[in-house]
């Protein structure tokens, strides 16, 4: 009765368990990353005090929940503005927060600008840095003007040492950079290894909804970009943010892949300078390209990411096969989606492209899943197979079905709005009662196509 300690072999990549070791793990399939960890448990009763000691919460009428703790700590400053509006409206106490992304891409910079507003608008703010010295975040932070008596800096990697500072400093906001690099010193396995990762994030959870102190822990990815670490954390977090974008190129974006206070749907757009991250309120200056002269295989389309209708540029290209094959590919867009709209221009339309290789690319590095810029994928493919320019201030919308019919898009006065001011003024949609409303009021020239061939032949491609 009391504390047992058994080994254990763990997969280091899903956190799979087995009695023995195997050079594959049989659940992820990936190779030699099953490693050997000493796990402990509490049976008898010494499990009946541990029970017994997590009884101090008591049911109350849902009505009569206090909505006080939950008021937000606004980060909307000018250069976090898109942050904000990815969290939902700013950070919420108590909450758990995971950041990820790829090696160099900006995850310090943006926690220090964020540690910089929270403490200059709501508090202190406790900073511990597990991979870098003291000397070295002092510098980024002066790069970043992020100076201030209420950011605390912590150079520790002992969860034991950062939980005590961080009750006795009274913070508002936790960040631990990274929660590869904690440990819990009871626990055997070296930092980093699933058992670590998973208790070392159970015990900062304690922490955010006992004391009321958001916590950002900032996470590696894997080679696959997926973030490193057991999937029990991103179960057990409120809110994962992955930041991504070219570390050769300026852009950097922002999305939420799980967030319990908002939206999932929004899309944060950033800009790498040498003096840190400047938020973009106007995307469509970075995923549109303003050309002088049209040209084919370029067609202009719209996606609505959250509340913020987004236009954009996707370009096509097409060229004879040299093979027996044609090769499809497709950069930020579905490719199995690609695939349907090639038939669908096949069947319904009679373009034939059975020997022709098809390249669909979205410009600015953007991944879209809104169904919407299907017409304009089918418009821009149709023009450099015809290799004729589609009109210009022309912008396409709409879901493509197989049986060629068009759909109509949501939230069309938001996209049609979008569109006049950014200076298009004729659209392409499938029929709808409240978007042809939109259109008149915003005197903006909408064509109404019911199906795919009506609608490139408005455009002048068949």
């Amino acid at each position: 009765m009391g504390v047992k300690s058994k080994q254990v072999f763990v997969c280091q990549e899903c956190g799979a368990t087995f009695a023995k070791w195997q050079g594959r793990c049989t659940a992820c399939g990936e190779w030699n990353t099953v490693v050997e960890e000493v796990q402990t448990t509490v049976s008898g009763a010494a499990a009946g005090l541990a029970r017994a000691g997590l009884t101090a919460a008591s049911p109350q009428p849902i009505g009569r929940v206090s909505l006080q703790e939950t008021a937000r700590l606004n980060v909307g400053g000018k250069d976090l503005a898109e942050l904000n509006l990815v969290l939902g409206g700013g950070l919420v106490p108590g909450s758990l927060t995971l950041l990820g992304g790829e090696p160099g891409i900006g995850k310090s910079t943006i926690l220090l600008q964020l540690a910089l507003e929270v403490s200059r608008q709501h508090g202190r703010v406790l900073y511990v840095s597990g991979e870098e010295s003291a000397p070295q975040v002092r510098l980024r932070a002066e790069r970043l003007g992020a100076l201030s008596d209420e950011l605390w800096l912590l150079t520790e990697n002992n969860l034991q040492v950062i939980l005590q500072q961080a009750e006795s400093q009274n913070c508002r906001l936790l960040i631990v950079d990274s929660i590869q690099t904690v440990f819990l010193p009871e626990l055997a396995s070296a930092p980093g290894s699933v058992a670590q990762v998973r208790q070392c994030g159970a015990e900062l959870l304690k922490l955010a909804k006992e004391k009321g102190v958001a916590v950002v822990l900032v996470g590696h990815v894997t080679k696959d970009g997926t973030l490193a670490g057991p999937r029990v954390l991103e179960h057990m977090v409120d809110t994962v943010l992955y930041f991504e974008g070219d570390r050769l190129a300026n852009l950097r974006l922002l999305r939420a892949i799980k967030n319990r206070f908002g939206s999932t749907n929004e899309l944060g757009v950033f800009e790498m300078t040498g003096s840190g991250l400047h938020a973009l309120d106007d995307p469509a200056a970075v995923f549109l390209t303003h050309r002088e002269q049209a040209v084919s295989g370029a067609a202009v389309g719209c996606v609505q990411q959250g509340a913020r209708p987004v236009l954009l540029e996707i370009q096509a290209l097409t060229s004879p096969t040299a093979f027996g094959n044609a090769r499809r590919l497709a950069s930020g867009f579905d490719y199995n989606r690609m695939l349907i709209i090639i038939a669908v221009l096949e069947k319904k339309v009679g373009l034939n492209l059975g020997n022709q290789d098809v390249y669909v690319n979205i410009t600015g590095g953007l991944r879209v899943d809104d169904p919407a810029v299907d017409l304009a994928v089918a418009a821009a493919i149709a023009s450099a197979y015809r290799d004729r320019p589609l009109p210009s201030e022309l912008v396409a919308m709409g879901e493509i079905g197989l049986t060629g019919e068009l759909r109509p898009v949501s939230q069309p006065e938001q996209r049609f709005r979008e569109a006049v001011r950014l200076g298009f003024g004729n659209v392409i949609a499938a029929p709808l009662k409240s978007g042809a409303a939109a259109a008149k009021k915003l005197d903006l020239k909408l064509y109404s196509a019911a199906n795919l061939q009506i609608a490139l032949s408005f455009m002048g491609l068949i």
